[in-house]
C-alpha cells in the first residue's frame, strides 16, 4: 500500500478534510510513487482493493465515486511523472485536472459526499486554475494560442453551482464552501481581466443568501478575502464609497501578519480615502509598506505641497505600475486634492484681513508657479501662463465639489470665500 493510500484511509477514517484535500494537490510529496505504483490497466483495481473495507465507504455510489477521483489523480500523476520526462504537457495536465474535478462533481451528485470534505473541492478547483495557468504560459512560449484558464474559469462555476444549490440541512451544508469558490471565481477573473464577469457573482449571489448562514458565521480567511474582492469590484465601478466599507472591514479583520494581504488591501483602499475623506497616508503607515512607500510617496508628496507640476510628473513616472493595479484614473482624481492645497496656500500667503476676497489672478499666478513646503512658491522654468478662464473654472469645480467654501465675483473678478473653514476638512 502506497503512502497516498494509506494517508486516504486515515483522512477519511478521522473525519479531516484538509489531510484528505492535500492528497489531491499536483505538489503532493507522494505524488511520484503513487505514479509510478501501477499502469494504466491496473489503476482501477488497485484502488478499489486499496479503499476496500472503510465503513465510510460501504454505500457503492460512495466508493466508486473516490475510486473514480483517485484514478483521475493518478492519470495526473503519471503526466507530471512518467509520461514525457523532463518536458512536462501542461495541457495534456489541463485536461486531466479537468477530469479529476468532473470526478469530483460526480463525487458530490452521486457519491453523497459529506461536507466536511469540501476541502478536497477547494484543492482540485484551486490546481485547476493553476495548471491552466501554466498551460497557458507554455503555450504562449511555444507561439501558440491557449485559453484553458478561460475554460477553468468555467468548471470552477460548476463546484460554486454545487454549492449554492445544496438542499441539505445547514450545519450539513456544501453552502459553506460558498464563499471561497465565490473567491477562487474573483482570483482567476482578475486575471483574466474580466472584471465583468466577477460583477456577474455579485449579481448571482444575492438570490442565494436567504438560506445562507450570516456572512460573519463563515471563516473569516473567507470572509476578508471575499471583502477584499468587493471592494476592489466597487473601486473599478468608481463606487468609492462602497470600496471603502468593504476595504476598511477587509483590513480591519485581515491577520496581523498577513502584511502581503494587507498590501494588496491598503493598495486600493488608500487611494479610496484620497478621494473619499481627501486624507493621504501616513508616514508611519507607509514606513510599514515599503512596496506601497514607493508606490505611493511621490504623489502623496506633490499633492501636499499643491504642486500641480510635480504631481503631473508623478503620475507619468508610476503610470505603468498604476495603470498595472488598476489605480491610474483615481490618482488621476486626485489632482483636485493637490489644487485644494495650492488654493489655501494662495490664501495663507495673503494678509489676514485679505483673506477672504482674493482676485482670481493670484489664482492665476499660482497656477503657473511651484510650490513648496508650506507656504513658498516660486517661478519655474517651465512655466505656462493659464488662461482667466479656466482658472474660474477650476475654483468653481472646487467650490461645487465642496473642497472650498464661497463664491466666485465675476464682476470683480474676485474669490470670495467663508470666513469659517474656507477649505474644510482640511486634513493635509
Amino acid at each position: 500500500m502506497t503512502t497516498l493510500y494509506k494517508t486516504f484511509r486515515r483522512a477519511l477514517t478521522t473525519k479531516d478534510g484538509a489531510l484528505l484535500g492535500s492528497i489531491f494537490s499536483p505538489e503532493n510529496p507522494d505524488r511520484g510513487t503513487f505514479a509510478f505504483s501501477t499502469n494504466h490497466e491496473r489503476i482501477r483495481g488497485d484502488a478499489e482493493y486499496e479503499i476496500s473495507g472503510l465503513t465510510p465507504l460501504r454505500d457503492e455510489n460512495t466508493r466508486g465515486a473516490w475510486v473514480d477521483t483517485l484514478v483521475s489523480y493518478w492519470k495526473i500523476a503519471y503526466i507530471l511523472e512518467r509520461d514525457d520526462g523532463a518536458d512536462v504537457s501542461w495541457a495534456k495536465a489541463y485536461e486531466g485536472q479537468k477530469d479529476l474535478l468532473l470526478a469530483m462533481v460526480r463525487g458530490y451528485t452521486k457519491g453523497n459526499w459529506p461536507h466536511w470534505t469540501l476541502p478536497v473541492m477547494y484543492q482540485i478547483c484551486l490546481s485547476l486554475r493553476t495548471v491552466a495557468i501554466l498551460s497557458d504560459d507554455q503555450a504562449r512560449r511555444l507561439g501558440k494560442t491557449s485559453e484553458h484558464l478561460e475554460d477553468a474559469a468555467r468548471y470552477i462555476n460548476k463546484a460554486f453551482t454545487l454549492c449554492i444549490s445544496d438542499r441539505a440541512p445547514i450545519e450539513e451544508s456544501r453552502k459553506w464552501g460558498t464563499y471561497y469558490i465565490v473567491n477562487l471565481m474573483f482570483k482567476t477573473y482578475f486575471k483574466l481581466n474580466s472584471v465583468g464577469l466577477a460583477k456577474n457573482i455579485l449579481r448571482v449571489l444575492p438570490a442565494s443568501l436567504a438560506d445562507m448562514p450570516p456572512l460573519e458565521a463563515f471563516p473569516k480567511s473567507h470572509v476578508v478575502t471575499f471583502k477584499y474582492y468587493c471592494g476592489v469590484v466597487s473601486f473599478l465601478e468608481e463606487d468609492y464609497g462602497s470600496a471603502e466599507t468593504h476595504l476598511t472591514y477587509a483590513l480591519d479583520n485581515c491577520k496581523t501578519d498577513s502584511i502581503r494581504n494587507k498590501e494588496l488591501i491598503l493598495t486600493y483602499l488608500i487611494p479610496t480615502t484620497m478621494l473619499t475623506k481627501h486624507k493621504l497616508p501616513t508616514p508611519e503607515l507607509l514606513s510599514r509598506f515599503p512596496r506601497l512607500a514607493a508606490l505611493f510617496n511621490p504623489v502623496c508628496k506633490t499633492i501636499k505641497s499643491g504642486n500641480l507640476q510635480a504631481f503631473d510628473a508623478a503620475l507619468r513616472h508610476g503610470e505603468e505600475e498604476f495603470v498595472k493595479r488598476r489605480i491610474y484614473l483615481t490618482l488621476e482624481r486626485t489632482k483636485d486634492i493637490a489644487m485644494r492645497n495650492l488654493f489655501r496656500k494662495v490664501v495663507l500667503y495673503q494678509n489676514e484681513e485679505n483673506r477672504t476676497k482674493i482676485p482670481v489672478r493670484q489664482f492665476q499666478i499660482a497656477m503657473g508657479l511651484e510650490a513648496d513646503g508650506d507656504t513658498v512658491m516660486r517661478s519655474t522654468p517651465e512655466r505656462v501662463e493659464v488662461e482667466v478662464e479656466e482658472v474660474e473654472c477650476l475654483l468653481a469645480n472646487m467650490i461645487y465639489k465642496g473642497l472650498m467654501k464661497g463664491y466666485i465675483s465675476r464682476e470683480r473678478q474676485t474669490v470670495v470665500l467663508s470666513g469659517k473653514e474656507p477649505f474644510p476638512g482640511t486634513v493635509v
